[in-house]
């Protein structure tokens, strides 16, 4: 079995996938990528996915759509990565159900700063050293 987080990239740009595949296996995640909402939901019944990086603006589906119908059936962390970046869209995207919002253009270090705290708030990543609060 394979104890690596295991995270989605859905994006329409080839470069932006190419870009977090590489960076995020260097920091010893395990990736897979999607193009469009299509490949999102056929990668979803494939594998077990940690957490998704989800764009909004994509041909078919958007992000938002993806993300509400997502929210409806599971509660698997979704970060949304996206050019649409005003406080608005920022705010729609976390009404929608995202769990973070990152507006491009970003910095892959952020992104993974921003991935680590979602998955240590889920739970889904032990954290060295954790000391557990003493019961009283």
């Amino acid at each position: 079995m394979d104890s690596q987080p295991h995270i989605l990239v859905v994006d329409d740009h080839q470069e932006i996938r190419t870009l977090l595949q590489r960076f995020l296996t260097d920091h010893e995640y395990r990736v897979t990528t999607a193009s469009n909402g299509m490949e999102m939901k056929k990668r979803l019944q494939d594998a077990a996915i940690d957490l998704i990086v989800l764009d909004l603006m994509m041909p078919g589906e958007d992000g938002l759509t993806l993300c509400r119908n997502l929210r409806a059936e599971s509660n698997i962390p979704v970060i949304m990565l996206t050019a649409m970046g005003e406080e608005t869209d920022r705010i729609i995207g976390l009404e929608m159900g995202a769990d973070d919002y990152l507006a491009k253009p970003f910095n892959p270090r952020e992104l993974l700063a921003r991935i680590k705290a979602v998955m240590r708030r889920m739970g889904s990543v032990p954290e060295a050293g954790r000391q557990e609060l003493p019961q009283q």
